[in-house]
């Protein structure tokens, strides 16, 4: 049987599976792992299983093209394309995203500054839809606004099955530069020339992206396809990526190792753990130094507390998560990092340029001004709270911040928007017309009590 019609036999199991469900029961996706860093509600009921839809059909090395599942991971994926010399041409920074939810609920990493977001190399999406159909939607044709509308949509308007996306080339190792910039104005400065010219000090730039330790220490990382390397440097174990960015002016590593070089310590946030400790590292070993680890230790306080009711004994104040991805226009980008530094005692921060990859394009639920370079300011920590601060102080003035320069913020993670604010920012009209044609009964959560609610 060929994969491609393995994969329509799993199509067909999963129609008779969503046909067998109660008329009128709300409908919800059946998956072990998430990426999402918000509360999410257990199911009461059944739900949808997609655990089948893990295979990569069909690379294509001529047309640069790959015919994917939907809960296919990234480092599946890479494992596929890389030996045609060959990547996608956006690939998240953490190993266990699955390509449908990177589409879905959006993804950027260093080579967005040319190349978009992930949902921007997607042809065709096959999805099964919130009334049980399974339709395929392209940039044309009868289902051309599900296809827009689909970034963003975080499953409430269907659930991708295959995605036929775009891929690039590659070379065999990515040399990288350590920029240091002591003041913002300079960094933002450079970041934004970089990212016109796609060139620094005569090469050519593949990737950029940069660490933020302090208002006086700011690095941009560039990144270069070469052929050649004198050397090459190991992240996946015993050495710590972003350490090495304050102490090394020049690095090279493989593809596939610049690919996951955040994952090892999801980014920075293996510290919580105390898994940066050269003993514990070594006890642990590569096997379990990897950010799906640290996810399901993360699973297990939200489920238990533990941590906190520990803090509580000890006296310890209330701390409030405050993890975010935000985007801000480049020119304003300098405003929302003083604010940050002043308001929200959280380091580093990760920063990544990004711009729509082709002009006249619109992506309803979370729309880019066409031409305009976008910073993304990502922060995962947590931040003690005052006697009289509630849950949710933070991220508030956060919000309110991002929405006063014009930025847009991902639904990932927790949001505090009120119903009015939530779909004046993610277009509600735009959203109830394609969520009428392809949910009209409403199984499917809708996104505000998806996003926000957390129902």
């Amino acid at each position: 049987m060929t994969p491609e019609a393995a994969h329509d036999e799993r199509v067909h199991r999963l129609v008779a599976q969503f046909a067998a469900m109660p008329r009128g029961t709300p409908v919800r996706l059946a998956k072990k792992t998430s990426n999402l860093f918000r509360h999410r509600a257990r199911s009461a009921g059944p739900g949808l299983d997609v655990s089948d839809f893990d295979h990569v059909l069909h690379v294509d090395p001529v047309a640069r093209t790959a015919s994917v599942e939907g809960m296919v991971t990234y480092a599946e994926l890479v494992d596929a394309t890389l030996p045609h010399g060959l990547m996608p041409l956006v690939v998240p920074q953490l190993r266990t995203i699955t390509l449908g939810g990177a589409v879905t609920g959006l993804g950027i990493e260093s080579s967005s500054f040319r190349n978009g977001c992930p949902h921007e190399s997607v042809r065709e999406i096959e999805l099964i839809t919130g009334d049980g159909r399974v339709v395929v939607a392209r940039p044309e044709g009868e289902h051309a606004e599900l296809y827009r509308c689909f970034p963003n949509s975080y499953g409430t308007l269907g659930y991708a099955l295959r995605l036929e996306i775009e891929l690039e080339p590659v070379r065999r190792y990515v040399r990288l530069r350590h920029v240091r910039h002591r003041s913002p104005a300079a960094f933002f400065a450079e970041l934004a020339d970089v990212c016109a010219s796609r060139e620094f000090d005569g090469r050519g730039v593949d990737f950029v992206d940069g660490t933020i330790f302090t208002g006086d220490e700011l690095y941009l990382t560039l990144g270069q396809f070469v052929d050649e390397a004198p050397y090459l440097s190991d992240y996946t174990w015993m050495n710590i990526y972003y350490r090495s960015i304050q102490n090394r002016a020049e690095d090279y590593l493989t593809v596939r190792d610049y690919l996951w070089r955040w994952d090892t310590d999801w980014f920075w946030c293996s510290r919580a753990f105390g898994v940066q400790r050269p003993w514990v590292r070594r006890l642990l070993g590569r096997r379990l130094l990897r950010s799906d680890v640290y996810w399901r230790i993360v699973a297990f306080e939200r489920r238990t507390h533990l941590a906190a009711r520990l803090e509580r004994l000890r006296g310890l104040p209330r701390r409030e998560d405050v993890v975010q991805d935000v985007e801000i226009p480049i020119e304003r980008s300098g405003e929302f990092l003083e604010f940050f530094l002043r308001e929200i005692p959280i380091e580093p921060i990760w920063v990544c340029p990004l711009r729509q990859r082709r002009a006249g394009i619109e992506w309803p639920l979370y729309s880019f001004t066409s031409g305009q370079l976008y910073v993304n300011f990502g922060f995962w920590s947590s931040v003690a709270l005052e006697a009289e601060e509630s849950d949710g102080h933070h991220n508030r003035m956060i919000e309110q911040k991002v929405e006063d320069l014009g930025g847009r913020k991902s639904l990932y993670s927790t949001a505090f928007y009120s119903p009015e604010e939530f779909w004046r920012f993610y277009n509600g009209p735009a959203y109830q017309l394609v969520k009428k044609a392809y949910d009209p009964d409403g199984r499917l959560l809708d996104l505000y009590a998806k996003c926000v609610q957390a129902r």
